[in-house]
């Protein structure tokens, strides 16, 4: 897997590769058109994606309003995990709100995932609340996790 990973902007033309990684990754996996719709007419949504080669292996969606930002989803194809590609992904979403002025960032992780909690606070983000039975395929609750942007 020497291959090399590039993150870039995300296309319509990558929703196809970024559907493998949903469903890899989510049991309720968002819908083609919920990623259509979220390119295409959520003005305050922006994707990036990781490429190796020409594949689609990771993706990270970020919304800012005003100056505010949240991360909707990072993911990561199960082939291409513990090489660093979530927090490559998670560092360009953080300089994509810094870009359009989010002076905040928030996002929700499953408790369980504390892999991804330790990589968050590594990037200075604190425990918040949780969201109590957030996530719909076994209620889950969710960490409310933040940064100050600098």
């Amino acid at each position: 897997m020497g291959e090399e990973i590039s993150i870039r902007l995300m296309e319509l033309d990558d929703v196809d590769g970024v559907m493998a990684v949903e469903e890899d990754c989510f049991p309720v996996p968002w819908s083609r058109s919920a990623f259509v719709n979220e390119l295409q007419a959520n003005q305050f949504a922006y994707y990036l994606v990781a490429e190796a080669g020409e594949r689609i292996i990771g993706y990270c969606g970020v919304w800012v309003i005003i100056d505010e930002a949240h991360i909707t989803n990072i993911a990561v194809h199960s082939d291409f995990r513990r090489k660093g590609i979530g927090e490559a992904l998670l560092t360009g979403g953080l300089e994509l709100a810094r870009t359009f002025g989010a002076k905040k960032l928030t996002l929700e992780v499953r408790v369980s995932n504390e892999a991804a909690q330790r990589m968050y606070e590594k990037h200075g983000f604190e425990r918040g609340g949780v969201r109590k039975n957030y996530y719909t395929d076994n209620q889950e609750d969710a960490q409310i996790m933040w940064v100050m942007m600098e």
